[in-house]
């Protein structure tokens, strides 16, 4: 980051940014921040236990949570770096953002995103291979190959959303420094620039195409075989149960991409639509699921479900032996 940051300070950027909460609605940004407020405290919680409920568990170190707690990571890191900019917002009414910090915000909101859905990818893959090849399940998805899938998707977000930041920096900005959203995204953020900005609007586009384009592809063409296999199993409570096995993941798929669909058709065609719409699309894509994604997993898995009152009581009894350490417990 160090280097990213005194790479990008002799850039012709402005000093700072303007961040924009909900237009029209600046008296009440009191009120505004306890939903926001606890959303993040919701995704932090909620994704840390699950992320500790995983790694403190033998018995959990297999394919499906493994990647449950990339994903679980992914979120959280999605609520660390949005968070400071919203609350600041809502909380102190401090718009203004430096613009070194405004282009890496940027560039970790957009690799996340990419990680995120390659994760989603292969949690479909889990999924399939659960279903459709269930006696080769152990020998495809080893804990080796698992880990190796999650650095791949590490490595792609990195390396797909790298060059941005600095395709972004070399461009006058001579217009407002105004943006349209309580963080940092590529888009708003040219759209201010003073010149020629194809490269980097082709740019973007190509890598979404490659990303989540190709991602829901796999993802459908994995559903689209999970239900041909399931349809030919005999017995309804035996496809019930394989079908149960998905919930998770495809509340979670559909937590992702309906926002992502609804963000890009109101960028599109909503060019008369209020200015809160494509804020409150904007928000409900990058902070809704990793505050609802926890919620579902806890409560729809049962061994997760089963062991976070555990981890609970692990937490309060060494918290009661640090405040108290000669009392007993």
């Amino acid at each position: 980051c160090t280097i990213v940051m005194s790479t990008l300070n002799s850039s012709s950027i402005p000093a700072s940014f303007l961040l924009i909460g909900m237009p029209g609605l600046e008296d009440v940004y009191g009120w505004i921040s306890i939903p926001f407020s606890l959303m993040f405290l919701t995704s932090f919680v909620g994704n840390g236990l699950v992320l500790l409920v995983i790694t403190c568990d033998d018995k959990l170190r297999q394919p499906l949570y493994l990647f449950l707690a990339m994903l679980a990571a992914c979120d959280f890191m999605f609520s660390l770096f949005t968070s400071p900019s919203v609350l600041g917002i809502y909380w102190c009414n401090s718009q203004l953002i430096r613009s070194q910090i405004c282009l890496l915000q940027m560039f970790f909101i957009h690799s996340l995103s990419v990680i995120e859905s390659a994760l989603l990818v292969a949690m479909a893959f889990d999924r399939f291979v659960a279903i459709c090849h269930p006696l080769r399940y152990t020998a495809i998805l080893t804990n080796s190959v698992v880990t190796k899938i999650g650095l791949a998707s590490a490595l792609r977000g990195i390396c797909i959303v790298f060059p941005i930041p600095f395709l972004t920096r070399r461009f006058p900005y001579c217009k407002s420094h105004r943006l349209s959203h309580s963080y940092c995204l590529h888009q708003d953020v040219i759209r201010l620039a003073c010149a020629d900005t194809t490269v980097n609007s082709l740019y973007g586009l190509i890598a979404v195409l490659l990303t989540k384009g190709l991602d829901s592809m796999f993802i459908i063409i994995s559903y689209g075989t999970i239900l041909q296999t399931v349809l030919s199993i005999k017995g309804n409570d035996a496809r019930v149960k394989a079908l149960s096995t998905c919930v998770c993941h495809v509340c979670a798929v559909l937590l992702f991409y309906v926002p992502l669909i609804g963000l890009s058709v109101v960028h599109r065609f909503g060019k008369h639509a209020s200015p809160l719409l494509p804020v409150l699309m904007a928000d409900v894509y990058l902070l809704v699921p990793p505050v609802i994604n926890p919620v579902i997993y806890s409560i729809k898995t049962k061994q997760i479900r089963q062991k976070i009152p555990n981890v609970f009581s692990f937490l309060l009894s060494h918290l009661r032996c640090g405040l108290a350490p000669g009392l007993p417990i």
